[in-house]
């Protein structure tokens, strides 16, 4: 049995790249840290909101990359003159991914209490109808 890929439908043309992006997002191995939330916010816009306790501005960097918004953590080890008796707060670094549909867009980013909030807005672009002429051979 063949297995019929989203970009061999015959129907779905140009479908290559984003059957790619699947891929590549299925593969990332997000591991469930840090945890987050997706709501949408109004019928165009949405929010992300991952709990960073524990990691500052600096810690954060935000970027999109091939309509994917990577969000990455790294914390700064500076505990060359801390002592621990326990150390159960892990300071550990974290990659989170989410694929971005065409037109939707980050708007700006936010922390608020050990929270980061990203908001993203779908541009709707207007429904454009074309008239293809047919050469006389």
């Amino acid at each position: 049995m063949t297995k019929l890929t989203l970009g061999a439908h015959p129907h779905m043309l140009g479908f290559e790249q984003l059957e790619r992006l699947l891929e590549r997002t299925a593969k990332s191995g997000n591991d469930g840290y840090p945890p987050y939330n997706i709501e949408q916010t109004s019928d165009d816009s949405y929010r992300i909101t991952l709990a960073v306790a524990g990691f500052s501005d600096e810690d954060l960097s935000i970027t999109v990359e091939d309509r994917q918004l990577v969000i990455r953590g790294r914390q700064s080890e500076d505990d060359s003159d801390r002592v621990f008796l326990h150390r159960g707060i892990a300071a550990r670094q974290f990659q989170r991914s989410f694929v971005l549909a065409d037109g939707v867009e980050v708007r700006e980013a936010a922390m608020e209490n050990g929270l980061l909030h990203v908001d993203l807005r779908l541009s709707r672009p207007e429904t454009v109808v074309q008239t293809i002429q047919i050469k006389k051979g």
